[in-house]
């Protein structure tokens, strides 16, 4: 089980073709390599964790805190730091790098991004209301949410009450992503099916936390060849 995790940027879709002919639409996600900056220790801190730095920053732009932090660390600047909890700090030094060779034995994983963001949208497009009627008395108000409110008691409106607002622009997490391929030289993945997000848009890739017992694409060709290649029993 791999504990700790990659951040990269998701650069598109395409789609990959198999031997059979089959056509797979696949989200592909770059990667830098990510250098362990610090260890954190249970008798320090209370829990076990490896900081990990990804992307590459100006030292212009780094605060007088964080330019000390790295001159300590004695390693270059890196835009982004990030915390994975572990069990234990055995095999993680100071200076290691780490890239997609992680996900080698890994066929299917987790993956958390930020989702497209689209402005202030209504009700019936935020929260999928039906609206109003078109016709037989409903006046201006079509793709209204419809009630709102309460009574004089309680006299408010309760929090979370599905409104129009801000849509998108959110986290959201993917489980079990099948990884179809991965490219060490270009430090490239390929994921299965559309991931949260835009183009550029920053991901974080950890194996999957389930117990993902589906097959993989692969292994279902395979398993369709082996039927294709069994005789049918002649009829009598």
């Amino acid at each position: 089980m791999i504990e700790i995790g990659l951040i990269g940027k998701k650069i598109g879709m395409t789609r990959e073709f198999y031997k059979s002919g089959q056509s797979v639409p696949v989200t592909v996600i770059k990667f830098d390599k990510g250098r362990v900056i610090h260890l954190i220790s249970k008798e320090k801190n209370g829990y076990n964790a490896v900081q990990i730095g990804f992307g590459k920053i100006k030292n212009s732009k780094l605060s007088k805190q964080m330019k000390g932090y790295f001159a300590k660390k004695n390693t270059e600047p890196k835009k982004i730091l990030k915390e994975f909890r572990v069990e234990s700090l055995e095999n993680f030094k100071e200076g290691n790098e780490i890239g997609i060779e992680i996900f080698k034995d890994a066929k299917f994983v987790d993956i958390r991004s930020k989702t497209i963001g689209k402005g202030f949208a209504g009700a019936m497009k935020r929260h999928n209301f039906a609206g109003l009627r078109a016709s037989h008395g409903v006046s201006i108000s079509h793709r209204a949410h419809g009630s709102t409110g309460q009574n004089q008691d309680p006299g408010k409106v309760f929090k979370n009450k599905k409104m129009a607002g801000h849509m998108g622009d959110k986290n959201r997490t993917m489980q079990n992503i099948e990884i179809i391929k991965s490219d060490e030289e270009n430090n490239l993945l390929y994921l299965k099916g559309s991931i949260p997000g835009s183009k550029n848009t920053q991901v974080i890739v950890k194996e999957s936390v389930k117990n993902v017992r589906k097959l993989t694409m692969i292994e279902k060709i395979e398993k369709f060849e082996k039927l294709k290649k069994i005789p049918d029993k002649k009829k009598k």
